[in-house]
């Protein structure tokens, strides 16, 4: 999980939350808060990858204050950009890796994930760690995106960058898309031990305020910026541009807006 082709720190942080995270993440966001209901006051919630806390700010909004949230990233520069937004807030941090969770068995009675189990090495562990650390009866929620093919405005960003580098086109935009098949999604939440599995398609709407914005959003606020930083820095400009004005072409400007669809898996501990 290391990795620098998917490390999310420096200045990127901050620019994944403000360009993407209100046209990707935030309907997604308040769909699986309200997807949790705990029917009664002494309760706990594992949040997994809670990135820049657009989940955890609705979970700690929607519950009673008496439900203990825990926030947890990989990621300490996402999580520092999480804290911020929530400070003040009735909400336990702490950075871990979602492969080996510092946590008690059956500690929890809702884990939640949302857009994170694909950027984990060992999905399975992964799978595994969130079942044992429910509690009997407990449920894990969480979503991924479908595929890449399926979320065209990503799929044409990435496109246009690999364009640009032919003989070694960037990895990144493949990952968040890469646990899209039902299939599998199915036979990893089993083989942890979970049943009652239900898989839904939900589809939403992006919107940004324009192409620019979603542009920034799409080079600078991920790993992308790195990759390309790194390849030929003088066409960091030129590319990020060429986004703006393609993705403007294709989806609109001021606002954009473009579909976009991706996986809710809903599972239980008996």
């Amino acid at each position: 999980m290391n990795n620098t082709a998917i490390a999310f720190s420096g200045n990127i942080p901050e620019k994944y939350d403000t360009y993407l995270g209100p046209m990707l993440f935030e309907p997604y966001a308040v769909d699986i808060a309200s997807r949790i209901h705990i029917g009664y006051k002494q309760a706990s919630i594992l949040e997994l990858a809670c990135g820049t806390g657009r989940v955890t700010k609705h979970l700690r909004s929607s519950l009673p204050s008496s439900v203990q949230v825990f926030a947890t990233d990989f990621n300490a520069d996402m999580l520092d950009v999480a804290k911020n937004k929530n400070h003040g807030q009735k909400i336990e941090w702490g950075l871990a890796d979602a492969q080996d969770l510092p946590f008690q068995d059956g500690n929890f009675d809702v884990v939640v994930c949302q857009f994170g189990f694909m950027f984990v090495p060992d999905k399975a562990k992964a799978f595994a760690e969130a079942f044992r650390v429910l509690k009997k009866g407990g449920t894990i929620i969480f979503s991924t995106w479908d595929s890449l093919a399926n979320n065209h405005l990503f799929d044409m960003a990435n496109n246009i960058v690999s364009g640009y580098f032919p003989e070694t086109p960037p990895i990144f935009y493949h990952i968040p898309f890469s646990l899209f098949d039902t299939k599998e999604l199915d036979a990893l939440v089993r083989s942890a031990g979970f049943s009652d599995i239900k898989i839904e398609l939900l589809k939403k709407e992006a919107v940004s305020p324009s192409a620019k914005d979603a542009a920034i959003g799409m080079v600078e606020g991920n790993p992308m910026q790195r990759f390309i930083l790194e390849k030929n820095p003088s066409l960091f400009d030129t590319i990020r541009n060429d986004v703006e004005k393609q993705i403007g072409s294709q989806f609109g400007d001021r606002p954009l807006k473009a579909s976009m669809q991706a996986w809710i898996v809903e599972a239980n501990k008996k």
